[in-house]
């Protein structure tokens, strides 16, 4: 596809998979799951049960306790270094607002504020850029940390003005829809200096960009 950065699996993915994208002029982010535990993943033994909460909505994924960075950051640690490794340009933490949800541990806005800044960190240490996915009420906190946005559904929501500290920062917005045809959000998006598109909820190929 003629875009200009892909974000993909950081395991399903090779580093002959982000050379190929690179050599096309392409950017590429590493996708991680730093909030919820994956039993498919190759590392998934090493999450112990306490650290494991409950179901995050999707098949086989356990919400974390993210006050544990003893045991945490080591394994994110790890991660970052294989996205570092297979050469990829930055990192797209998942699930970064897990206060906002029914974990399973009582959360606080402090302790995601924390950990973000720490996963935030791991990926600057390792010369990655880092986005801020969703955790739209931590944005006034976060936006020195983090190097750009990933949002999903603000229009759907009726949210994507509390982004607008990323674009008057000069970093980008990469906003995406799964309900809304394009036309019902293209515009705002555009207004806002979002780079925006509509997909399938199952991440297939297809897209359709704002122009």
């Amino acid at each position: 596809m003629n875009v200009p950065v892909y974000d993909i699996d950081g395991v399903d993915n090779g580093s002959d998979v982000v050379e190929t994208l690179h050599r096309a002029g392409r950017k590429v982010i590493c996708y991680v799951n730093v909030g919820a535990a994956e039993d498919f993943r190759p590392d998934a033994a090493a999450f112990p049960a306490a650290v494991k909460g409950k179901s995050d909505g999707w098949p086989g994924e356990n919400w974390l306790d993210i006050r544990r960075s003893d045991i945490l950051r080591p394994i994110m640690a790890a991660r970052f270094d294989t996205c570092r490794d297979k050469g990829f340009d930055a990192i797209e933490p998942d699930n970064v607002e897990g206060y906002t949800n029914d974990t399973g541990f009582p959360l606080t806005a402090a302790d995601q504020l924390t950990y973000n800044r720490m996963i935030a960190a791991l990926a600057h240490e390792r010369g990655l850029s880092i986005g801020l996915k969703n955790d739209l009420g931590q944005i006034p906190d976060l936006l020195a940390d983090f190097d750009f946005a990933i949002d999903e559904q603000c229009a759907e929501y009726r949210e994507c003005s509390r982004l607008i500290p990323f674009i008057k920062a000069g970093k980008a917005v990469f906003h995406v829809e799964y309900k809304l045809d394009t036309a019902q959000f293209c515009p705002e998006a555009n207004a806002l200096g979002f780079s925006s598109m509509r997909k399938t909820l199952d991440l297939g190929p297809q897209r359709w960009p704002c122009h």
